[in-house]
């Protein structure tokens, strides 16, 4: 009898983990576990949702720090002014030329000179003046104004005149976003892009050969066969008012 007492007395150690098995013995949830029971432990582990008064209110899209606004392609507030810009030039570029371009007539020798070749059609400002009017018509303008601009930067030697002047070219007439955009193929705008990094007066001297060339072969021959170009020939010279 006493070895008996003993091995109960030894065995009850034993069950006690057993019956804490027993769902009986089990204790009572708590309410996150009941909730991870009955959702999953993949929705268990979401953080609950806001409800719409907790709810942060929705603000604007972040921004990212602009790093090259010469490139426009960031939406910081400088960029926003210059698309405001470009706006108004859209609209000033419908506006008359300047009276002091086409103020003086051209002779009768110098017109005919325009027909012998493209180059010395340019290196007249008479004939750049007409022939600007001519592409003003054919929607083509800013050809002849990126290749002034490109003219005019050349030509300068102040190296922070420099960086401004073709800060200015790019956004006018090398950007994406401009109405004034040039057509340029994807090597020369690469070039462009990696020369903007230090710009010189030579930065678009690809970009102006290109439009010099686009110029030459589609606008010129139009321009010698349009009746703007007839009637110079014509008159010879301007004429004069009647009394």
């Amino acid at each position: 009898m006493v070895s008996a007492r003993i091995l109960c007395c030894s065995e009850g150690p034993e069950l006690a983990p057993q019956n804490l098995g027993n769902p009986l013995h089990s204790p009572m949830p708590t309410p996150h576990e009941a909730e991870k029971q009955h959702t999953g432990p993949e929705e268990a582990d979401r953080p609950p949702s806001m409800s719409s008064h907790d709810a942060a209110p929705s603000g604007p899209p972040s921004r990212n720090p602009c790093c090259l606004c010469w490139c426009c392609c960031c939406s910081c507030s400088w960029n926003q002014e210059r698309q405001r810009a470009w706006q108004v030039s859209r609209e000033s570029k419908l506006q008359p030329l300047p009276s002091c371009e086409v103020c003086t007539p051209p002779s009768p020798k110098e017109v005919q000179s325009w027909a012998q070749s493209f180059d010395k059609l340019m290196h007249s400002p008479t004939g750049r003046s007409v022939f600007r009017a001519f592409l003003r018509t054919e929607y083509s303008e800013e050809n002849m104004l990126f290749w002034l601009a490109c003219e005019e930067l050349k030509a300068e030697a102040n190296q922070h005149v420099v960086d401004e002047k073709a800060r200015l070219i790019y956004e006018d007439y090398v950007s994406i976003l401009s109405p004034k955009e040039v057509s340029l193929d994807s090597r020369v705008r690469e070039g462009i892009n990696r020369k903007m990094q230090e710009p010189s007066p030579h930065t678009f001297d690809d970009a102006q050969l290109q439009i010099y060339t686009l110029m030459h072969r589609d606008s010129y021959p139009r321009f010698l066969t349009s009746p703007t170009y007839r009637s110079l020939l014509l008159q010879g010279a301007p004429q004069s008012s009647e009394a």
